[in-house]
């Protein structure tokens, strides 16, 4: 069995400032799905400037969130990058609730990642009838009314965590397999009254 590995945490407000840029967010974001690109090959992807990219994903680098992927590389001035983990990153709202700054940097990462997750959502429904029955009938969305405490929604969310590392681990080992694409998967738990 693969060493359980946690997804980074943040606990420092400059570096959680650099996902206050939302195309720094869809860098990330993407290059964390293909793996390793150049910032040309990701500025095609976003439709941006080459230039720009570069200057994003330098930024990115400097915050630890990715790396150079130099074997990558077969020419000097071609720099490639990739994710610094795979296993991404977290923080918590505690970690940042002492300052009006630090809640107000939560509150805007959050929001860029709930429009980013709901676009890529209205994304796959909008091309549906592409995917084909296998994969729409294997698509899920749902929605479950629970009555927890705080320690059984942050167990609840350990187990959600083990649950797609042991997926993760899995599409690894068996790469290679046909009809195998990109998967995302949103969950959400918080709490609410009704």
């Amino acid at each position: 069995m693969p060493p359980q590995r946690k997804a980074e945490r943040i606990t420092d407000l400059s570096q959680l400032k650099a996902f206050t840029n939302p195309l720094r967010m869809r860098l990330y974001r993407l290059l964390h799905a293909i793996g390793t690109a150049t910032a040309s090959q990701l500025a095609e992807h976003v439709g941006e400037m080459p230039s720009l990219v570069s200057y994003h994903v330098r930024k990115l680098a400097e915050h630890g969130f990715v790396t150079e992927a130099s074997a990558q590389s077969t020419d000097g001035r071609e720099r490639w990058w990739r994710v610094a983990t795979e296993d991404g990153w977290g923080f918590r709202d505690s970690d940042f609730a002492d300052t009006p700054e630090g809640a107000a940097t939560v509150g805007a990462v959050t929001r860029s990642l709930v429009d980013a997750r709901v676009a890529q959502y209205r994304a796959y429904l909008d091309q549906t009838a592409a995917w084909g029955a296998a994969w729409t009938d294997a698509a899920f969305s749902s929605e479950s009314m629970l009555e927890l405490s705080p320690d059984e929604l942050a167990e609840m969310s350990e187990e959600f965590d083990a649950l797609v590392r042991r997926w993760r681990e899995r599409g690894k080992a068996v790469s290679g397999i046909k009809d195998r694409e990109h998967v995302s998967v949103h969950l959400y738990g918080f709490p609410f009254r009704p």
